[in-house]
């Protein structure tokens, strides 16, 4: 098993937002519903919506299993801290230990930047998720209910993770 972390390069981004698709709509549909799912997807995972959001400063990476793309995150500096905006594996790779490598990445990339912690939106009812990054070291910093538009909410606990300068 070889895995490799790459930034996704500007003629990607379709395959990028077909990915996100499928992954979020296996994930997301049943947590939040189609309606908001559909919402979310049209606002924040189109190729205009990524190619607006590089624009503004987030890094979007690949994650590859042999090769194959099975997975992606994207991060950007936000308070002296690094907040980690995307974080999704390909429910067929799954318990590989994937999470940890991604995860391990955006830690150096955020000691590399001078910036002090990791933080993310979850939300609330995604107990597995949540548990995960429990389990990767990351605890409640606080909650929060965020209107998005089109008459819904994010209803999200906001967790974060401090980074080690000496690590």
């Amino acid at each position: 098993m070889i895995t490799s972390i790459e930034k996704v390069q500007g003629d990607e981004i379709d395959a990028l937002s077909a990915l996100a698709t499928e992954i979020v709509r296996e994930h997301f549909d049943p947590l939040v519903g189609v309606a908001q799912n559909s919402y979310m997807l049209a606002r924040f995972q189109t190729p205009d919506a990524i190619r607006g959001q590089i624009r503004d400063g987030y890094r979007y990476y690949w994650v590859r299993l042999d090769g194959r793309r099975v997975g992606f995150f994207a991060f950007y500096p936000r308070g002296g801290k690094t907040y980690l905006s995307k974080f999704y594996v390909h429910k067929d790779f799954r318990g590989r230990g994937l999470s940890r490598e991604m995860l391990a990445f955006v830690e150096e990339e955020t000691r590399r930047s001078g910036l002090s912690a990791i933080f993310l939106n979850v939300n609330r009812g995604n107990a597995d998720v949540i548990a995960i990054y429990r389990r990767l070291g990351f605890y409640l910093l606080r909650e929060e209910k965020n209107d998005i538009g089109g008459g819904f909410f994010m209803d999200d606990l906001v967790l974060q993770k401090d980074v080690d300068s000496d690590e």
